[in-house]
């Protein structure tokens, strides 16, 4: 018989990780961040605790990953650790072990739970090259509409949904846009709301808006976002 492979002792200390994707690195899949995650844990000699099974693997627990291609500055993960640690000496041994461009900015001690309960909400800004007078415009012509259908190729084939039902907030200031998105399923991406500001006014944005997460937590009754890390 197979011999039955060693259990792991249960993490002692669970630590959450806030990160930024930026400049060329937000073009980098969820896939190709994880494997330059574990083996940035690996250099940084982060004691970390390890799954049971045949093929132990760190214990990182990831949630809300922005889409690629678009930068973010409130991305999140948690880790589980075989030692205690200070989040604080974590995270300047994983900021010099990660290539710049994807930022460790802050690490703090879980207190239990789950982190993606805690991810509800996003707050976007969207840079375009749209005239500022049309965009004001084509904003209130999309918040009066009742839905907003738009189409995204996804795993499953091409989805069709209401991008409109998931925007909480969205107003323009110059050539840019603060949005203010609900995590719903299917989901809704900053990038739909685009989509459907284009399709229901016409409205030109230029060949490449730039996305930027700015927050992301959890949603308050008067549209603001309570850190996860609070």
């Amino acid at each position: 018989m197979r011999e039955q492979p060693e259990q792991q002792a249960p993490p002692v200390q669970r630590l959450r990780v806030r990160y930024a994707k930026r400049g060329r690195l937000r073009f980098t899949s969820h896939r190709d961040f994880s494997r330059a995650f574990e083996r940035a844990v690996f250099r940084a000699r982060v004691p970390m605790a390890y799954s049971s099974g045949f093929n132990p693997h760190p214990r990182i627990s990831y949630a809300g990953a922005a889409p690629t291609g678009s930068a973010s500055e409130a991305e999140y993960l948690e880790i589980a650790l075989a030692e205690r640690a200070e989040p604080d000496q974590v995270r300047r041994d994983l900021e010099d072990a990660l290539p710049a461009g994807l930022d460790v900015l802050a690490v703090a001690e879980s207190p239990g739970g789950s982190l993606a309960d805690l991810l509800t909400a996003s707050r976007w800004r969207i840079d375009t090259a749209a005239d500022p007078e049309a965009l004001a415009g084509a904003v209130t012509r999309f918040l009066d509409a009742d839905s907003v259908t738009v189409e995204r190729m996804t795993k499953k084939g091409m989805r069709e949904f209401d991008c409109r039902a998931a925007v909480v907030t969205l107003t323009a200031d110059g050539g840019s846009l603060d949005l203010v998105l609900h995590h719903t399923v299917p989901a809704v991406r900053p990038d739909d709301v685009l989509t459907g500001l284009r399709q229901l006014t016409g409205l030109h944005t230029g060949d490449a808006p730039l996305l930027t997460r700015l927050e992301q937590g959890t949603l308050a009754e008067d549209g603001s976002l309570r850190d996860p890390f609070a």
